[in-house]
């Protein structure tokens, strides 16, 4: 890729006694905006201008960025910058490299459409903050912007930080600002674990709203919880003493959840060769939770509406209507107020839903749980699996807390039981982690400035690349006590493949499967 900055030759070749900028700590940084989309940049510009109380001045491409630090002697600031752009006549981790060259006081911010482990580990490597993929959240990325003025600049004067955000106001690690510990009573409430603020209050509403019947909507994005959030209403109401039937509607086709709700007649169709009760009646006295409401048929809507509205259902087949006394709860990761604006979604029924809301917020909205998620599923799966010593090392944790978690607490859960599983000692570090953690929180498993010198006289690359494969094969079969199926899954490699290749080194292929 060919970088652009010719204009600059005799900028940066003059004596750096001359040149070397030096930095007033009492002068306030700015936000420097690199990106050849002026539609995402005009966002960002216009986002960050209205959030923090700091100038944000936006660039399309490298080559004028610096032209405008250099000329105006910018020594403090937050650069946003892509990667790569359409052009391709430069990129932004040559940008960091010219500008780290100036000796100046910045912390940098790199965004990509095209996510690799190895564009995020050489972005790692420039020192970058941290690494964004698009598309992503304005509020996400003004939160990395406040955590790089404090964190690599120390700057906090005038900082607008959102109460939600998730930076604290000092310069400490995620490990000294929480501990790992297991959540007390008060922590759980109807199998939920939360100590933050936004679950405390979905605590509280729960508990409020318990005792009514009114019909309540559960948003939140998926793997947050929400068929718990269900049946803690559920088991906080005089309803208890009957069960809580779970559908999940974006699971089963739409010409067959009519019958699975309401129930049919023998020979309503073909098929149906004796009566079936549906899932209301089975639910009559408790609750009915209605999982992924927004992905209802329009035509069942209508039915659904009915209910509602007289308290009784018709099964298939036949005229004859049955009255049931049933607390509906609905969820959906969905903006049904956007499917009701995009037709999908009938607005009359979103109104008669839409009571009682309950929005569970994402796991990185709620930072201060992830300690006590971590504890809990660390003893539940520590016990399950016959061992109680294991925990995690102070850097994997701080990793843990970095990480954004896009499955939310379902993510974590499952992350957390493979580490048990797969664990390679007593204590769960770094290297025991997904690449893609990783490289999402700027980590890169190994050092490879570390891993090798190259010799004065040159090195037969293949011969070396394939004794590293035969000696992690090796190390991963050892620990795994020689069980392919675990060492494959170590290696990320399918078990036949792992299969091939230890027959081509005349590895042991004859050992426990």
């Amino acid at each position: 890729m060919k970088n652009d900055f010719s204009f600059l030759t005799d900028t940066f070749s003059n004596d750096e006694s001359d040149n070397e900028v030096k930095i007033d700590q009492g002068r306030k940084p700015v936000i420097i905006v690199v990106e050849d989309d002026q539609t995402l940049s005009a966002m960002i510009t216009k986002y960050l201008s209205k959030k923090i109380n700091l100038e944000v001045i936006s660039f399309s491409s490298p080559a004028p960025a610096i032209e405008h630090i250099t000329k105006n002697q910018v020594d403090r600031f937050c650069l946003i910058t892509d990667i790569s752009f359409e052009d391709n006549s430069s990129d932004g981790l040559y940008l960091i490299d010219l500008l780290k060259e100036r000796g100046l006081t910045f912390s940098s911010i790199a965004m990509t459409g095209f996510a690799s482990i190895e564009t995020a580990i050489a972005a790692t490597k420039k020192g970058v903050f941290h690494y964004l993929t698009k598309p992503f959240e304005l509020e996400a990325l003004k939160d990395l912007v406040v955590r790089a003025l404090v964190h690599k600049l120390e700057y906090r004067e005038s900082l607008e930080i959102n109460a939600n955000s998730s930076v604290s106001s000092d310069k400490r690690s995620f490990s000294s600002r929480y501990k790992l510990e297991m959540p007390t009573e008060d922590d759980m409430f109807c199998g939920m674990i939360g100590r933050s603020k936004p679950m405390r209050k979905i605590f509280e509403r729960i508990k409020k709203v318990a005792a009514s019947n009114s019909t309540i909507l559960i948003g939140g994005p998926s793997g947050t919880g929400k068929e718990l959030v269900a049946k803690a209403i559920h088991l906080s109401s005089n309803r208890n003493h009957n069960k809580i039937v779970n559908v999940n509607c974006g699971a089963i086709p739409g010409e067959l959840l009519e019958s699975e709700l309401f129930g049919h007649e023998k020979g309503a169709f073909t098929g149906a060769v004796s009566s079936r009760m549906g899932r209301f009646e089975a639910a009559n006295g408790g609750s009915i939770f209605l999982d992924e409401i927004g992905d209802m048929p329009l035509l069942l809507q209508v039915k659904l509406l009915r209910v509602l509205q007289q308290r009784e259902i018709e099964r298939v087949g036949s005229s004859t209507t049955t009255p049931v006394d049933v607390r509906i709860i609905t969820a959906t990761h969905r903006n049904l107020e956007d499917s009701v604006q995009q037709g999908n979604f009938r607005e009359d029924l979103y109104y008669r839903l839409n009571v009682i809301p309950i929005k569970i917020p994402a796991l990185k909205d709620r930072r201060e749980d992830i300690p006590l998620l971590i504890s809990y599923f660390l003893s539940r799966f520590v016990s399950a699996d016959g061992r109680n010593d294991i925990e995690l090392d102070d850097e994997t944790f701080e990793i843990l807390m970095s990480y954004e978690w896009p499955g939310n607490v379902r993510e974590l859960e499952n992350l957390i039981e493979r580490l048990v599983i797969l664990r390679g000692g007593n204590k769960i570090r770094p290297q025991d982690l997904p690449p893609k953690i990783l490289a999402l929180t700027n980590r890169s498993m190994i050092d490879t400035d570390d891993l090798v010198s190259l010799p004065e006289n040159g090195i037969n690359l293949k011969d070396f690349m394939n004794e590293v494969e035969e000696s992690l094969i090796k190390q991963a079969l050892i620990k795994t006590n020689g069980n392919k199926n675990q060492a494959s899954k170590l290696l990320q490699m399918n078990r036949t493949t792992l299969i091939e290749k230890m027959k081509k080194r005349n590895l042991d292929v004859n050992m426990q499967q």
